[in-house]
């Protein structure tokens, strides 16, 4: 471990874990959890609740910011140089993954000495979730997320009563009211957010339903109805997902880009025969041509010569017929 690591480190105070010492103490979290994966090439487990990617991606992170911050002279002292680092030694990975490294640590999203890479034209907003439960997938093109309120935009949204009941049940919990805390927690669900459980600590978190933008899945009771649900539930269960955010729907979801573990959701959908390109509302030329990939396989619901298609069925049964 090089010296710079070493001294700033005896300097800082020892958090339990990164995710207690962000903000003010982002620095000193950082520099111990560099120290840590020097010695046991771990890298923290709360860091996969604001990130993408997996472990092994992780640790490629660590082993990067360990050797800059061993050559760094002087090392890191303040939140906006450790961003610099960051943002420097991670410049060619994904922005949602620096951007929850940040986020993680309370270190600033943008330095000085490094622009962030702007999103595709049209996107609104990014999302980076929790990870999703198996339950939260009703059918083959929709998707019920949670994202943190530590998030940066998420933390100046959040409503006061909300974080008010949230700190109520909390303070309900610990002197064991249990039914207070239930009320309270019904209150703060009603409100669009949840109190998640997540390796035995508790997180508030915003609730978002999201739309997969460009695609049509046949209906749960539509034939392949079922298996576009498996294969989406077996696509993001259990993992964190990046979310680009284009538009919202009549029923109020957004309508968004899904990636899961590099993967482009949409693009396997659509490849294994499991929806359709909704061409009335995304004209993108590369929906088009999995789409035809698919047909010419005859795979999923290709594999018969005129499946039903999703709007028209909905409109008969909108019709009664």
């Amino acid at each position: 471990m090089g010296n710079a690591l070493r001294l700033l480190y005896s300097h800082c105070c020892k958090p339990t874990t990164a995710g207690d010492s962000r903000g003010k103490d982002g620095v000193s979290a950082l520099s111990h959890d560099l120290f840590q994966f020097d010695i046991t090439s771990q890298v923290p487990e709360g860091l996969s609740y604001h990130v993408v990617s997996s472990k092994k991606a992780q640790a490629n992170w660590y082993r990067k910011l360990l050797d800059a911050w061993r050559e760094a002279k002087p090392p890191p002292k303040t939140p906006e140089e450790a961003s610099s680092l960051v943002i420097q030694t991670l410049k060619r990975h994904q922005k949602a993954d620096v951007k929850g490294l940040l986020a993680y640590y309370g270190l600033p999203q943008q330095s000085s000495a490094s622009a962030t890479t702007s999103l595709p034209q049209g996107v609104k907003f990014e999302l980076q979730t929790l990870p999703v439960d198996t339950k939260a997938v009703p059918d083959g093109d929709t998707i019920t997320v949670y994202v943190s309120t530590t998030d940066p935009r998420e933390s100046l949204n959040v409503p006061r009563d909300v974080q008010s009941a949230a700190d109520q049940r909390s303070r309900a919990r610990a002197a064991k009211n249990y039914t207070k805390a239930d009320e309270l927690h019904k209150k703060i669900i009603d409100s669009g957010y949840r109190v998640l459980n997540l390796q035995n600590q508790e997180i508030l978190a915003r609730k978002y339903r999201i739309r997969l933008r460009g695609i049509d899945a046949p209906e749960s009771s539509m034939p392949y109805g079922k298996e576009a649900k498996e294969e989406l539930v077996k696509l993001v269960q259990g993992k964190c997902l990046r979310v680009l955010v284009y538009d919202e729907d009549q029923y109020g979801r957004c309508v968004g880009d899904i990636y899961c573990d590099g993967k482009f959701v949409q693009e396997v959908m659509l490849k294994k025969g499991l929806a359709w390109h909704y061409s009335a509302y995304d004209q993108r030329v590369e929906l088009a041509t999995w789409e035809k990939q698919a047909r010419a396989k005859r795979v999923g619901l290709w594999a018969t010569s005129n499946p039903e298609k999703p709007w028209e069925w909905r409109k008969d049964k909108r019709q009664g017929r």
